[in-house]
């Protein structure tokens, strides 16, 4: 185990997820109402996001790679985390210069390259951070991890809502083709683990996926982020339907809903590694769903700021909970291969909430989305005893 600097670790870690959140931030806040801005609906802004998430389900091949092969020497982690944010850079340059009403297709085939890079260097990430962090740092690890990612939300989120109101789109590209350069610096000051033969990667670890635990840990997360992700893209559609805000409004609803990220990130890290699993997933459980609740009858704008506040800390909570609980499953031989797997189950949950929520959000309304996944949300119970049949706190 590596014992460099913890300050060191811990902040390259949450810079890298800043880098991730700062187009998060944009997704979250701003491109359906860019796409419904330039003449497309609903229906295609949740196609467009299903498409753009399939890097991320396909994200085993690259924790794979980064399993096996020592890039030319440089590392497992390192030299490919530096590679996804470049591409991540370029094709913010590029689609910059594309209009999605007239060129849809072109528009989804960028994003869909752009979320290439970022699932590549989101994957080696997540293989240097279990590489590299002892058990017990974890939880609070994750809690940095998805506070960053939540401080990258709220800066593009501020930022480019005001770019894009009094200047220009493109602008907003660029900006956010600047943030991505700003973790770069810090990943040559972070060493790798030379690699025991424990640890190095086996063929036979993936037998892990036969236990019982390691499958309802992957259905639980399959539903989790189908309910939060599939709603978080629903929230400023629905604020501008009901209270007619502009996407400088836009972006500040986002800020503030990253705010409640941050805090709901690092409690989620400190209750997981104090009060352990099962009592952290519960507070998901009872955080999330009364936040949809609201969401879906909030009838007045000030209120609605203190919701996508609370929406935001149960978002964090419950992203910092499933992370860690899914990293006290993966098996050190082929860390990033099978954390990359439980987080492909994950995004295969995203995929199917952003595509499902943008239909029945045309067909039947925001708030009655917003219900149907709250509801779904209970889904999960039925796998803790599976779960939690063995102490793993």
């Amino acid at each position: 185990m590596n014992t460099q600097s913890k300050t060191l670790r811990f902040t390259m870690f949450a810079m890298l997820y800043f880098t991730q959140g700062t187009i998060l931030g944009y997704f979250a806040s701003l491109n359906a109402l860019y796409l419904l801005g330039n003449g497309l609906d609903m229906a295609k802004v949740g196609i467009f996001a299903s498409i753009a998430l399939i890097p991320f389900v396909i994200k085993i091949l690259f924790g794979m790679l980064s399993d096996r092969f020592n890039f030319f020497g440089l590392g497992h982690r390192k030299p490919y985390i530096v590679i996804g944010l470049l591409v991540q850079f370029i094709c913010l340059l590029i689609v910059a210069r594309v209009n999605p009403g007239e060129h849809y297709w072109t528009f989804v085939a960028l994003a869909f390259i752009l979320q290439l890079g970022m699932a590549f260097y989101d994957t080696c990430t997540d293989g240097l951070a279990l590489d590299i962090t002892p058990e017990n740092e974890r939880g609070m690890l994750q809690g940095f991890m998805v506070g960053g990612r939540s401080v990258g939300v709220i800066v593009a989120a501020s930022a480019a809502g005001f770019i894009a109101q009094y200047f220009n789109w493109p602008s907003v590209f660029y900006f956010l083709a600047i943030l991505t350069l700003i973790p770069i610096p810090l990943i040559f000051y972070i060493k790798e683990v030379s690699r025991t033969p424990g640890a190095r990667f086996n063929w036979s670890a993936f037998g892990a996926f036969k236990k019982v635990q390691v499958l309802a840990v992957a259905v639980v997360g399959l539903i989790v982020f189908l309910v939060i992700v599939g709603s978080n893209q629903l929230i400023n559609p629905a604020f501008n339907e009901r209270f007619q805000i502009d996407l400088s409004t836009a972006g500040l609803i986002t800020t503030v809903w990253g705010i409640g990220c941050v805090i709901g990130a690092l409690a989620g890290g400190i209750v997981m590694d104090k009060a352990g699993n099962k009592k952290a997933l519960w507070l998901s459980i009872l955080t999330v769903v009364p936040s949809l609740a609201l969401l879906a009858v909030v009838n007045n704008l000030p209120l609605a700021w203190v919701v996508a506040v609370f929406f935001g800390l149960a978002y964090g909570l419950t992203q910092a909970v499933y992370f860690a609980l899914a990293m006290k499953y993966t098996d050190p031989s082929i860390a990033a291969s099978m954390y990359s797997i439980l987080m492909a189950v994950t995004n295969i949950g995203q995929g199917i909430g952003l595509g499902v929520g943008g239909a029945i959000a045309k067909a039947a309304g925001f708030p009655v989305t917003f219900l149907i996944f709250g509801g779904l949300m209970f889904l999960i119970l039925p796998f803790f005893p599976m779960l939690f049949k063995q102490k793993t706190s």
